[in-house]
Parts: C-alpha cells; structure tokens; sequence
C-alpha cells in the first residue's frame, strides 16, 4: 500500500530507474568483456614468464618464486573466464592491481636487463584494461600505480637505467591516451552494450530514417516506449547485477518476438523504445500487448503512438511518452494508444485516490441484546467532478482492473483508523473497524507488514481491527491469502468472512479459515421473514459458528421483522439500513447519541 503522497509520485515520477553506476565507466565495459580481456593477460603473461623460466638463466629461488607467479597467473585465467562475467565490477579493480604486483615481482626476478624490459612492456596489457574496465579517474589512478610500480621495479636493479624505465612509462602513458580515446568512441557507436540491441543514438538514427522513408511513400509508421515498472526496487534490494541479468531477459525475449522490420533498443536505463514500420497504432498495440504478455513475472508499462504527417521523430517519441504515463496512471502493467481509449475514469480514480478526493463513510454494526452501536463498517466513497457519485461496485471494479487496489485498500484503512480515533476522543467510545479488503491486497507478499505498519502509525489497536474478506478470495488465493490472514490474526487482528452465504464450501471450510466472525449475505437475511428454511438454516448456521467460536453478524437487515427473526436464532450482531446507512463520520455520533433505543429506521 502506498500513502498518499507516495501515489502522487509513483503516478508522476514514472519511476527514475537510471542504472547510475553504468553512466560512469565505459558502455564497452560490459562483465563478459572484462572477463575475457583480463584472462587473455593472465594466460599470455604466464607463457611468457613460463618461456622466461624455462629458457633464461635463473636458477635457484629465484627460479622458484618466478614459476609461482608463472603457475598464479596460468591458474588464474581459466577462473577468470569461467567465472568472472559474474562477479561485481570492484573485484576487477583487485585483479588490476595483483596483476601489476607479478609483472613488478617479475621485472625483479629476470635474469637479464633485455628480458626486464620485455616483461616490464607487459603492463601494456594494464594501461589497456584499467580504460577499458574504468572510470577516467579509476584508470588514471591504475595508470600512475602500474607506471610507479614498474619504474621503480626497473630501476631497483642495476642493469636498467632510469632513462629507459622513463621512456618506457612515457609510452605507457601514451598508450593510456590512446586507449581511452578509442573506448570513447566505442561507447559512442550505435550498440546497447548490455543488451546488444540499438542504443539511444542508434535508435534515434532509425526513427529520423522511418519517418524520412515515412513521408515519402505515406506507409504507416507507430512507436513506443515501454519500461519496467518497480526496476529502482530490483536494483536497490537485489544488486545492480541482477538488475542488467532482467534487462537482458527482456532484451532477449522482445528481440525473438518483434518481426525483423521493428527496431527494438534500448533507450536508457531500463526503458525500451520500439519503431514499427508498416503498422498503425492500433496494430501495433495489439503487437506490444501479446509480447507482454510473455512476460508473467514481470510489469510493463508502455505506450504507443501512431505517426501523422508533417510529425518530427521527436514529436511523434513524446506522444509515445505520454501514452506511457498514461499507462502508468490507469495502473501500470499495461499497454496503452495515443489518443485511444484509457481509461479516463480510472485516471481520475487514481488521482483522486493520491489526492485524498475520496471519502470514507462508516455504517453502524449494532448489538442486538441491547441496540448499541458496537462497531462500524468503513465503504468507499466517491463524488467524481462534473459526473456525480460513482458506485462503488463500479470504482471497485475499476481499481482491481487498473492495480489501484493497494492504494485505495490503504487510504480507506487510514483514513478510518484515524477518523475512528478521532470518534474515541471526542466520545470515549472504542468502536470496532471494520474494512474490507481485496484479493489483490492480500496477494502482496508485504501486505501483512503494511497493515501493521498503518496501525502503528495512527495508533489504532490491532485488536479493534476488522479484516473483512468473502470466501471467493480465500477459494482463489488460498495459500497466500491464508497465509497474510494468519500473519495478521497472531498480531490480534480480527478477520471476518464476508457475504457468507452464498459460496458453496463455507461450511466445509470453516474449521480450516482463519477466520473469527461470520457475516452472512443480505440476500441470506432477505428471505429470512419469508422462507421458513431460510430461518431454519440461520439457526443452524448460528449454532454451528457458536460451536466454532464464532461471532456471526446479520448483514442488510432492513425491516423490524428481520431483526426479530435473525435475533431469535441466535444472531447477537446486526448491520443494514434499520440500524443505519453508511455516514460521513461527522454525522456518525447521532447513532452514539442513542445507546438503548430501539432499532431505527433512517
């Protein structure tokens, strides 16, 4: 659940999911490129110490501390290109450096100033990796450590002369510059290096083409923007490695599924751009949707605009841009057309709900020995501008089709926790809350911590906390509904199986839910006063929950006869328009006012 200031900029942020730590090292760079590059050195630089060992002069420990580094570094290859591609970018920095400290010890151990040298040119292969692995100021840092290090390693022995050790650095600097220049200008080309699609260049380079080709022979031509909905969570709670491993799925599987016309790259951090040729906005949708729909485990958000004549490139990427925040607003997960038909309403919804535009009525549940009010229900409510109320059967629908049920489950939940607090101040009267709650809700895996979460911040006991939830929820999610349900009830939530009645297990199921109370339907209760079976199974329904343990509340009680009946059977609780209709909760305390009345109609 999101509080309200957090939808506004879920809604609008659209996520800023830019993989930073990418933009300051070489596109090149890529973890197989490192990988591979530093074990070629590795293996080279061992059969040339091996060469080295076997055919110079050296002898004694000399020639046994030159054959460990040689047996190091030939060991160390193969490691490196099994698994290196895996491993984080710093541990590269600590393979730079080991590999400077044997070329250094090497220098030392050669048994001639011709062969030194020879391995001092070795850190050739350093100044390469540290700008093409780096930073410009981490493969400078490298650069003066390897340049510091073998000068000193070449004049610590008294065959090489300083001047040769300079020249050599001088040329190791040069070749730094060089390098740097070319990995530039190779990080500039038109390659996604992470996902070898078109990056932003190379897309933009496509898309001036199409709409070129475009206005000459009048083809269709539509594009999109898509990106991963959530991804800053992936990298923040998961590592920025697994973060480019789902880039590199989606990569993969968008490239296999677009026909070969489609452009497909990436356009920057974990967004997506697409250039179909050929296709109009409508067709093109229906090609995005069925490719995201190949991706189950994950989110996607996109949006797709259709070229007009006389549009620019960049004016036709906008409009896709804001088809995807409109996607984003009706509720993320989805696909959406320029122009075509989002959902306006669940816009509005969405917005309302980060406004805090709804309201939340209470309706009393009352206790029939005595008629006091002895909790409430907390409904939705919605005034929708220029158009009026909304149902709410309508604007729930609306929320569990769009992925607004976790924003608005929360701001019903804390909006009545606090105006139920506010009830207790004024009053001194602690009221039971209940409130219902979605499938959807309690299929989030933090749904339980988020409750709690709420609760703590409004100071509303968990034990005057009604969780109202139907038995198709539990039927069609039952592992991890049950599961949230059990999580909450051991920390003194109540919960309550809602519209009972009317599924066709609740009595088999009712030694298995967690459940403590029983609201029965209100079609149940209507035909209390004129089917004696009806009144006949309420009574055994009554007695069977009493059994269990288990309060049971008479849903849509709405004549005196029904409250007679349903009293009669054993029913000690009672909801519906005899006892009250649902209220602002400023106007609720006309129903406090009345403690020992008699039930009454409003």
């Amino acid at each position: 659940m999101l509080t309200g200031s957090e939808t506004i900029k879920y809604l609008q942020s659209g996520d800023d999911h830019r993989p930073m730590h990418r933009a300051r090292v070489p596109e090149v760079a890529t973890p197989r490129t490192m990988a591979s590059t530093i074990a070629v050195f590795y293996a080279v630089g061992g059969l040339a110490g091996l060469l080295v060992t076997l055919t110079g002069p050296t002898s004694g420990a000399a020639r046994w501390t030159m054959l460990a580094i040689v047996l190091v570094a030939l060991s160390s290859a193969p490691v490196v290109l099994r698994w290196g591609v895996r491993w984080p970018r710093w541990t590269f920095h600590v393979l730079v450096v080991s590999a400077a400290v044997l070329v250094d010890a090497a220098v030392l151990l050669s048994p001639g100033p011709d062969i030194a040298v020879a391995v001092a040119t070795m850190t050739s292969f350093l100044v390469f990796d540290a700008y093409l692995f780096f930073s410009l100021r981490a493969g400078t840092v490298h650069l003066a450590a390897v340049l510091v290090g073998v000068v000193t390693a070449l004049t610590l022995r008294e065959d090489v002369g300083l001047p040769a050790a300079l020249a050599l650095g001088m040329v190791m600097t040069a070749l730094g510059a060089v390098t740097r220049r070319l990995v530039l200008r190779a990080s500039g080309a038109t390659r996604d290096a992470l996902t070898d699609l078109h990056n932003r260049r190379g897309f933009d380079q496509a898309l001036q083409d199409a709409v070129a080709r475009t206005g000459r022979s009048g083809e269709p031509l539509a594009a999109a923007l898509f990106d991963l909905d959530g991804f800053k969570k992936v990298n923040d709670t998961q590592g920025h490695e697994a973060g480019d491993e789902v880039l590199r799925r989606v990569a993969d599987v968008w490239r296999r599924a677009l026909p070969r016309p489609v452009v497909l790259a990436r356009h920057g951090g974990d967004e997506f751009a697409v250039l179909l040729p050929g296709l109009r906005g409508p067709e093109a949708l229906q090609l995005l949707r069925g490719v995201r729909a190949e991706h189950p485990d994950l989110q996607l958000s996109g949006g797709v605009a259709e070229h007009v004549g006389g549009e620019s490139g960049a004016q036709l990427m906008r409009r896709a841009d804001t088809a995807l925040y409109a996607a984003k607003a009706a509720g993320r997960g989805r696909f959406e057309l320029e122009g075509g038909e989002v959902s306006a309403i669940a816009r509005e919804l969405a917005a309302a709900v980060a406004a805090g535009d709804l309201r939340v009525h209470l309706q009393p549940v009352v206790a029939f020995d005595d008629g006091a009010v002895v909790g409430v229900e907390a409904l939705a409510r919605w005034d929708r501008p220029g158009h009026g109320p909304v149902p709410p059967s309508q604007f729930i629908e609306l929320a569990e089709r769009y992925g607004l049920m976790g924003p608005l489950g929360e701001y019903v939940l804390r909006t009545a926790c606090q105006d139920l607090a506010d009830l207790h101040a004024r009053t001194g009267r602690r009221l039971r809350l209940g409130v219902n709650v979605s499938g959807q809700e309690l299929c989030e895996p933090d749904y339980p911590a988020r409750v709690l979460a709420v609760l703590a911040e409004t100071g509303w006991p968990a034990t005057e906390t009604v969780l109202e939830v139907t038995e198709s929820t539990l039927d069609g999610q039952s592992a991890t509904a049950v599961a949230a349900l059990r999580a909450l009830r051991s920390e003194g939530v109540v919960v309550a199986l809602d519209d009972f009645g009317t599924g066709y297990s609740s009595i088999s199921r009712l030694d298995t839910l967690p459940v403590d109370i029983l609201k029965v339907d209100a079609s149940f209760t209507a035909t209390v006063a004129t089917s004696p079976r009806r009144a006949q199974l309420m009574r055994s329904l009554v007695a069977l929950a009493d059994s269990l343990g288990l309060d049971v509340v008479a849903e849509g009680v709405e004549t005196a006869e029904q409250h007679v009946l349903v009293r009669d059977v054993g029913c000690r609780f009672g909801q519906g328009w005899l006892f009250g209709r649902p209220v602002p909760p400023e106007q609720f305390p006309v129903y406090l006012d009345l403690p020992d009345r008699a039930p009454l109609q409003v």
